[in-house]
């Protein structure tokens, strides 16, 4: 039987109770008593659960950082819950007993094959400007035009809203302010059926006026049914990610980070990268010209330190598209409908039907 969770605690009464938890849907769950024991096993299943007696032990052993780790604790949770969180990498934190039954469909899922969860990548601008947004909703198009069911995440509230890049402000549907303080675990066809979308291009934004605070468990909660919903999941992020863009961070399979070829922005790029670098584990940079002081995209990747992903000249007609809410058109060819074709070849993705077929 395949391992669907590790159990990272030096706690007994906790290390029992979780694993009473995991036997009530049939997952296969290991108890690790010490980072030692949980380094060897640390990649392998799809669920970690930290003790937060272990909390602290796992931090300081600067564990690869991976998604699927959630801090487990038995008392309330305080800020310092949460900052212990952060430092082992955890997207969540659950309190017994109260969140047993989330518990419980986290083992429950964690048990499945993961064969059929979609892709996650993240889209980051190296300054202000840069167009991270219109490349994250040109992939996005790109996506969907190939039968990938595609969800487009805004994970900046004052960014405007990337429904208005597509035309879609006007289409009723849910947005971030509905999600604001949903608990528990979402269904992935109802998230689905209930987001704004064009074809099969879905989009998660916020409605206009002041944002609303979302709760980390909202987002987290947004993420994992995104991921068995769709095929793939693309979070535009801010250069100042906040939790929503953390959050997309972590549970990213791979990280764009688009650098326009100018040296300021290149200089920019480099502490943008150093902030993602914290959360994410796959960052690639894409470089889009033109480059008025002749930096090549090898230049540009050269000095980040950063594999490259594509390079594609700015398009003249972006600017008038975005402001009409006509980027579906402006993606059907030219600069962003090419690179976005290659990324998408780069991340050999299938739709849903085709994975459920061959599984």
């Amino acid at each position: 039987m395949n391992l669907a969770a590790l159990i990272v605690t030096n706690d007994p009464a906790l290390a029992d109770g979780l694993l009473r938890l995991a036997a009530a849907v049939d997952a296969h769950a290991e108890v690790a008593h010490g980072t030692d024991e949980a380094r060897t096993a640390w990649t392998w299943p799809a669920l970690v659960l930290v003790g937060a007696d272990s909390a602290h032990d796992v931090a300081s052993a600067a564990l690869q950082r991976r998604q699927g780790v959630v801090l487990v604790t038995s008392g309330d949770a305080t800020p310092e819950t949460y900052r212990m969180a952060v430092e082992v990498g955890a997207q969540d934190v659950a309190i017994l007993p109260d969140h047993e039954d989330w518990l419980i469909n986290a083992f429950a899922t964690a048990g499945e094959p993961d064969s059929n969860l979609g892709a996650t990548v993240c889209v980051v601008g190296a300054r202000g400007g840069a167009g991270a947004s219109a490349l994250a909703a040109a992939l996005g198009v790109g996506a969907a035009t190939t039968g990938l069911r595609t969800l487009l995440v805004d994970a900046d509230p004052l960014g405007g809203g990337i429904d208005l890049l597509l035309g879609l402000e006007g289409h009723e549907g849910v947005r971030w302010h509905d999600l604001a303080e949903r608990r528990g675990r979402l269904n992935p066809t109802n998230l689905r059926d209930s987001l704004p979308r064009t074809g099969d291009l879905s989009v998660l934004s916020w409605r206009r006026g002041e944002p609303v605070p979302i709760s980390v468990e909202a987002t987290v909660a947004l993420l994992d049914a995104a991921v068995r919903g769709f095929d793939l999941v693309i979070t535009d992020v801010p250069r100042y990610p906040g939790d929503i863009g953390r959050a997309a961070l972590r549970a990213a399979d791979v990280t764009y980070l688009l650098v326009p070829a100018e040296v300021r922005a290149t200089v920019a790029a480099d502490g943008v990268s150093s902030i993602l670098r914290r959360d994410t584990a796959d960052l690639r940079v894409i470089v889009q010209g033109p480059a008025p002081g002749g930096l090549t995209p090898g230049m540009v990747a050269q000095a980040l330190g950063i594999p490259p992903a594509g390079t594609f000249e700015r398009d003249r007609r972006l600017p008038t598209a975005m402001d009409e809410g006509t980027l579906p058109r402006v993606c059907r060819r030219g600069p962003l409908a090419d690179v976005s074709a290659r990324i998408l070849a780069d991340l050999s993705l299938h739709p849903y039907t085709d994975r459920e077929e061959a599984a």
